[in-house]
């Protein structure tokens, strides 16, 4: 397989203006607000999502110009393999993020507990089900280790890292 290009379908648009000081997570972003705007030609997709309490924005992380397989990531001093972190500096820049849907207006998406880029290019929507997406007996790696006091603070870039670097 030689490439695969995807095309933006919106703009996220945020109060983040400088990628190191974008809380690390939505879960460290509680009730910043900002907006997926889709372009007209996807208003159609939007039909029915209004029904969902959280959505997840699937994106391009359009400002990472590096890509590393190992990375230390923010709630850790340890170096840790790309795939077993959520560093944007990834093979293929793409983001996730789980955020709370607020409210459609045309083909604006209102959401809360923003964590991404001002500007950030779109890729794809999709909604949280609780009945696919949660699992009782999910186990989290490394991340388990981490005391919710240490996370808290390194989930807001109170550590200084950027892009997972030491």
């Amino acid at each position: 397989m030689d490439s695969i290009a995807f095309r933006p379908i919106g703009i996220i648009h945020s109060p983040h203006k400088r990628s190191e000081e974008i809380p690390i997570q939505p879960v460290y972003a509680g009730g910043i607000q900002g907006r997926a705007e889709l372009f007209p030609e996807y208003a159609d997709g939007l039909q029915d999502l209004n029904g969902f309490s959280h959505v997840y924005l699937i994106y391009h992380f359009h400002k990472t110009t590096t890509s590393r397989l190992i990375v230390t990531p923010f709630l850790d001093d340890s170096p840790r393999g790309v795939f077993a972190t959520r560093a944007p500096c990834r093979p293929n820049a793409i983001g996730l993020s789980l955020v709370r849907l607020l409210r459609i207006e045309g083909c604006t998406l209102h959401v809360e507990d923003i964590d991404i880029l001002d500007d950030t290019p779109l890729l794809d929507i999709k909604p949280y089900v609780a009945r696919f997406d949660s699992r009782a007996d999910a186990r989290c790696g490394w991340t388990e280790e981490v005391d919710e006091a240490t996370a808290s603070k390194r989930g807001l870039r109170q550590h200084g890292r950027a892009c997972g670097d030491a």
